[in-house]
């Protein structure tokens, strides 16, 4: 184990020296001990702590789009503010899958220890439309979701479940109520949920803004799920509270 961290350290640094590292969020050099993050801006990173609140903000903005069923949880691990809103346009856009590992398993380690996320058996990451996972050429939530999967023993990460069959017109220009219903009935659930068993589901994007595209995928599997068979939760890296 000891020689493999000092090759693991070797390679890093030989890695350094050809391509330096820079932070993700201030874009400082970062340090062969850094990842992802240079050590300032980790311990500035503006966690939520949401996964310590089951009534939160971003829980209420998600319920208010809810057509139906219990009260959902919802938690982010930080809020997208300043110059840590840099950090996930990094993994949808440019490919930084070590980006969505290394807050994957943050996330991961704040929900495990949970009262209120508890016994999270299932997580579903939101999907993307076909065409668009074809041009990106993957799905920065299912790199999030397999991360997660990590910290939570048990849970199966089920993309089949729920896919994108239309894809909506951009949402930048619209707001809360607009976004909602342009989005509302571009997902649907598989056929496979009437069967399937599950006591806790996670939906999982890398940031939340005004919560539309995330309860257009909770009320598409609610409506699919046998009656009462599930919770569903809410989870993503990074939260806007100013939409």
């Amino acid at each position: 184990m000891k020689t493999t961290s000092l090759l693991r350290e070797a390679a890093v640094s030989v890695a350094d020296l050809v391509l330096p590292r820079s932070c993700i969020a201030c874009g400082r050099e970062l340090l062969m001990v850094e990842d992802c993050l240079c050590i300032p801006c980790l311990c500035d990173l503006p966690l939520t702590h949401y996964e310590r609140i089951s009534r939160n903000p971003m829980a209420d903005r998600m319920n208010s789009f809810i057509e139906e069923g219990p009260y959902v949880y919802a938690t982010a691990l930080f809020f997208h503010i300043n110059e840590y809103s840099r950090i996930t346009p990094a993994l949808k856009y440019s490919r930084n899958f070590q980006a969505g590992r290394y807050f994957g398993a943050m996330l991961g380690e704040k929900i495990g220890k949970s009262e209120h996320l508890r016994n999270i058996d299932c997580i579903i990451p939101v999907p993307l439309h076909p065409f668009r996972k074809w041009e990106r050429g993957y799905n920065q939530a299912e790199t999030i979701a397999y991360e997660l999967r990590k910290a939570l023993p048990g849970a199966h990460v089920r993309p089949d479940l729920l896919r994108k069959r239309k894809s909506a017109s951009s949402q930048v220009s619209l707001n809360r109520e607009q976004r909602y219903l342009n989005i509302k009935d571009a997902f649907v659930a598989s056929p496979k949920c009437r069967s399937v068993n599950y006591s806790h589901i996670l939906l999982v994007d890398d940031v939340f803004t005004t919560g539309s595209t995330l309860a257009a995928c909770y009320n598409a599997l609610k409506k699919a799920l046998p009656n009462g068979s599930a919770r569903i939760s809410v989870a993503t890296l990074s939260f806007d509270e100013e939409m």
